[in-house]
């Protein structure tokens, strides 16, 4: 998740993200709560329109190809999985969906673009603080009310970043 600091980029201000992949190559990753005002019945193709819920919103997954449509799933049977993230939460396979469906399927969520860096890029940004690590959980993914998962996650991070997570979103207002 983004560090307070990131503020000024508004491409990763208060941002939550998973990563997707880590390699010596560089990573990959989705901004988890970030909803955009598009609904994923009206932007993405069949099958995929199918098994986001009515009404859900595209979230904006990142700066990185904003075309490009990465859908997360929470899954019974995780063998159905285009590639797991984290326990039961995986990439969503297009080519698994029958008849509109997927069996084994609780839950999905459509990203629109992603977050990207370079062969040692997230590393040096960890090193400068730029990031914190927190061990992701399944409702990170899901959450109802994203407007509130930089500060859930931010409290999970540990003693030492619950006062940073009670701060209002501009200290001068206080």
């Amino acid at each position: 998740m983004a560090a307070p600091h990131l503020d000024d980029d508004s491409n990763f201000r208060r941002a939550v993200v998973l990563v997707l992949e880590h390699a010596e190559e560089g990573a990959l990753g989705i901004v988890l709560n970030q909803p955009m005002e598009v609904r994923a019945a009206e932007a993405l193709p069949e099958p995929l329109s199918t098994v986001v819920p009515d009404g859900a919103p595209v979230f904006r997954g990142g700066p990185v190809q904003p075309g490009t449509v990465i859908v997360l799933a929470d899954f019974e049977d995780t063998g159905v999985a285009g590639g797991i993230t984290f326990g039961s939460v995986g990439i969503l396979d297009p080519e698994s969906i029958e008849g509109g469906l997927l069996p084994g399927m609780r839950s999905a969520r459509a990203f629109g673009g992603y977050a990207g860096w370079g062969g040692g890029q997230l590393e040096s940004e960890i090193r400068q603080d730029a990031w914190i690590d927190v061990e992701p959980d399944v409702a990170d993914v899901f959450t109802a009310q994203p407007e509130d998962l930089w500060r859930e996650a931010l409290t999970r991070a540990g003693a030492s970043y619950r006062l940073m997570a009670m701060a209002p979103d501009d200290p001068l207002l206080n």
